[in-house]
């Protein structure tokens, strides 16, 4: 049986009860490859929810993986985190603002999509979105770019869900219910090459900020899932599908563990050239939650893995489909907050006034 989720609330009242808890230290590390020079990132660890006050502090971090062009994933680095926070209400508390946040995601996301179509552009990005603030780390995302959780018993858990038409059964049965095909490309003699693609426009991904050419069946609606960690902290591994076509998850966190952030995000692109070569742009994001009281992140201990205790998340996405699966390690437990993935904006914001 799925143990229940735990209101953000009762979270939050038993960090205020104990004094110990205190906000953890963030430190971050970022390495890259270019292939085509499509891929860029936002790194901004000084973020305040009430201007003036760093008390209220909060980090940033995203990936953005343009396609046909670069001009969709400039726009969303430099547009999106101001939609998202404007999308906030002011004047509300931080539980009040965690709560809101995983809709405000929803609504920014959507926001940047339509003023990026607005400038009359064809290309399209990926996106992966992370807010943490304190132990609470926050992820949104559309399309194949991956954030990975690993925390100190072992167990790496996804954070996000690819959008890939390959592998993501549920989104090919979306897009052809809505009308879209979805097929590989013909060659000479009718053979079938390469991974399946939406049609029209010949996209791989089923979800994407921008390409207003391929159709209403690509979606910039994000998955957003909401976790809270413990206070033993753990790592984000942030990436491009340059490094996920070359190494698995547990791949990519056993690859750097015990290093400190900054080397650890060189290792996982050096390790995923070394597996794959230099086919893609391949870039990095290593973000470490800290205990204040350590000035690093410990190693997590060698274990046999039938002696890790582990659970399934209290609740899983219905869009899920990627194979590992998602788990808790009894030494670093996290208690999820929130979880949705529906692409159809109506269920994301019922109860709820959002403009554009």
């Amino acid at each position: 049986m799925k143990p229940p989720l735990v209101p953000l609330a009762t979270l939050l009242g038993r960090e205020l009860r104990n004094v110990k808890v205190e906000k953890p230290f963030v430190k971050f590390g970022q390495a890259a490859l270019a292939k085509k020079g499509e891929d860029y990132f936002l790194i901004k660890p000084d973020c305040e929810r009430v201007p003036g006050n760093p008390e209220t502090s909060f980090s940033v971090f995203a990936i953005f993986d343009g396609h046909n062009g670069i001009s969709a994933a400039i726009f969303a680095k430099e547009n999106l985190l101001g939609n998202v926070l404007s999308a906030i209400p002011q004047g509300i508390n931080r539980e009040e603002w965690l709560q809101a946040l995983p809709r405000a995601l929803v609504a920014g996301f959507v926001k940047t999509d339509i003023e990026f179509q607005q400038k009359g552009e064809t290309s399209g990005t990926t996106v992966t979105f992370v807010v943490i603030d304190g132990w609470t780390v926050t992820v949104a995302s559309v399309g194949d770019s991956r954030c990975i959780l690993d925390t100190q018993g072992g167990v790496v858990s996804l954070l996000t869900v690819d959008h890939r038409l390959e592998e993501n059964a549920e989104e090919r049965e979306r897009v052809t219910a809505s009308g879209g095909e979805v097929g590989r490309l013909n060659v000479f003699g009718g053979n079938e090459v390469g991974p399946l693609r939406c049609w029209p426009g010949g996209l791989c991904l089923s979800r994407s900020i921008g390409d207003t050419d391929v159709g209403e069946f690509i979606v910039p609606i994000p998955h957003v899932k909401q976790v809270k960690l413990s206070n033993s902290g753990g790592r984000l591994i942030i990436a491009s599908d340059g490094i996920w076509d070359a190494l698995s998850s547990d791949m990519a966190a056993q690859s750097c563990r015990g290093l400190p952030a900054e080397l650890a995000a060189k290792l996982v692109v050096k390790e995923a050239l070394r597996s794959r070569g230099l086919k893609d742009d391949t870039t990095c994001l290593v973000v470490d939650i800290i205990p204040s009281d350590q000035p690093v992140l410990p190693s997590t201990p060698m274990k046999k893995q039938n002696v890790l205790s582990s659970f399934l998340f209290g609740k899983r996405s219905q869009t899920s489909t990627n194979k590992t699966t998602n788990k808790l390690s009894a030494v670093g437990v996290v208690e999820e907050l929130f979880e949705e993935g529906s692409a159809m904006l109506a269920e994301r914001f019922i109860h709820r006034n959002f403009s554009f």
